[in-house]
């Protein structure tokens, strides 16, 4: 599971310009969940292999007990609760002040490994200014500038010392289980689906121990096939018996995401496509994972509103084409067997196998069919292809002016791979590699 970094300060203190520094973008997640109610967003990031997760809030008081500052206070301290560490930023320029000795007093009963940076320390490292954030008992205090990216690497360095570096996996394994989560917005039956999996197939489910917090996998076989399902939906263990609770966390959503192979995106066809559901599925597609989409509750909503609701899914989740979609009862357990063969079939395309051959004849086949548009004074051309990984499936353009290539032409070229190797429930990245002219350097 990817560690998980929270920043936490005082208002104006640089939070959100190291947020932007460590994600390389802006709101790369915004998390409008029920009762994520002020300034707390979610994104990526890496230092080598190893990725995080990092966590912006708002600007922290924690004595407030009144308006809007009492719900920020409520979010960040949500958000510690989340961290594996907690970066607590300052401001070497105003000073250390009562509010952040106020924090501090928060963070040391928090129980949480915590990191004190003092921002805005551009040209700072030597000053005596550094000495007074001794006085909050957090340990050695990092100078670091936010805006001009300096200290920021070894600031990493010191947050993911716990955390060795990502080995790379060969994830073609035969042998190795489909790792499977089922994500979606509150109360929408990822519990009842779990749980029915659980009861239908009759298993012994177990605790297998997580790495950075109490993440659950649970084993499971179903037609001589291998499942570990990651939870997302807040299993928990009483006795012999799994106690499904809707109990939702942004960041256990996005970490079992990230470390699937399949995601389960369900829906509840009673609501609709939300706002909730499309930032889940955009997380999925930027991962790369294979998807399944699964409408719950399908059996409870009449004709016209099946209608609008594939409407709905049709210009919310436009994105998703790839997706097949599902129309389930967990609780009634109509329409799981389907489900099943969605999952396996997404899977087998993700971890698609397309020799160098057969991708290189079916591009010169799209070429001959429709030649690309010229760019400029020249027209690309369109070489060979070989396949660059799986899961998602990656295809490797090479050739000359490729990147005179239109969106629309990718999309074609696209369309023809998957058709070709009928791959449903995965994304599938096209890249391409322009040869070097050497006449150019001349």
């Amino acid at each position: 599971m990817k560690p998980v970094i929270a920043l936490v300060g005082r208002p104006n203190v640089g939070k959100s310009t190291l947020f932007n520094r460590l994600t390389k973008s802006r709101d790369a997640i915004v998390a409008d969940y029920a009762g994520l109610t002020r300034d707390r967003h979610y994104g990526d990031g890496r230092l080598g292999t190893r990725e995080f997760i990092v966590i912006d809030t708002g600007g922290f008081e924690p004595d407030s007990s009144t308006g809007i500052v009492k719900e920020m206070a409520k979010q960040t301290k949500q958000a510690v609760a989340e961290a594996d560490i907690v970066v607590f930023v300052t401001d070497v320029r105003s000073g250390l002040s009562a509010q952040d000795a106020d924090i501090a007093r928060f963070l040391r009963q928090a129980n949480k490994r915590v990191i004190l940076t003092v921002n805005k320390a551009e040209g700072m490292v030597d000053s005596p200014l550094l000495g007074e954030f001794w006085e909050l008992g957090l340990g050695n205090p990092h100078p670091i500038s936010s805006a001009h990216g300096q200290g920021i690497r070894s600031l990493l360095e010191a947050a993911l010392e716990d955390f060795p570096e990502d080995e790379e996996e060969e994830i073609s394994a035969e042998d190795k289980p489909i790792r499977l989560a089922v994500a979606g917005r509150p109360n929408v039956g990822k519990s009842t689906l779990i749980n029915t999996w659980l009861g239908e197939e009759r298993l012994i489910a177990f605790d297998m121990p997580g790495t950075t917090r109490d993440a659950i996998t649970v084993p499971l076989e179903r037609n001589g096939q291998k499942f570990e399902l990651i939870d997302t939906a807040g299993l928990r263990r009483k006795g012999k018996v799994f106690e499904a609770i809707e109990k939702f966390s942004v960041v256990k959503t996005l970490q079992a995401v990230a470390d699937a192979n399949v995601v389960v995106l369900l829906v509840d066809a009673t609501i609709g496509v939300s706002d909730q559901d499309a930032h889940i599925a955009g997380y999925v597609l930027d991962s790369g994972r294979a998807v399944v989409i699964a409408i719950n509750k399908w059996d409870v909503i009449d004709s016209y509103q099946r209608q609008m609701l594939e409407r709905s899914i049709e210009q919310r989740l436009a994105f998703l084409k790839f997706a097949p979609v599902l129309h389930i009862s967990a609780l009634k357990r109509q329409g799981l067997g389907p489900l099943w063969d969605a999952i396996a079939a997404a899977h087998a395309s993700a971890t698609c196998k397309m020799p160098t051959p057969v991708l290189t004849r079916l591009l010169h086949e799209a070429v001959e069919h429709q030649a690309p548009k010229r760019g400029g004074t020249s027209r690309p051309k369109l070489r060979y292809a070989h396949q660059g990984g799986m899961n998602p499936p990656i295809i490797i353009i090479h050739g000359n002016a490729l990147e005179h290539v239109t969106e629309v032409y990718k999309r074609y070229l696209e369309a023809r791979f998957r058709e070709h190797f009928r791959l449903v429930g995965t994304p599938l990245r096209i890249e391409f590699k322009s040869a070097r002219n050497p006449f150019l350097e001349n």
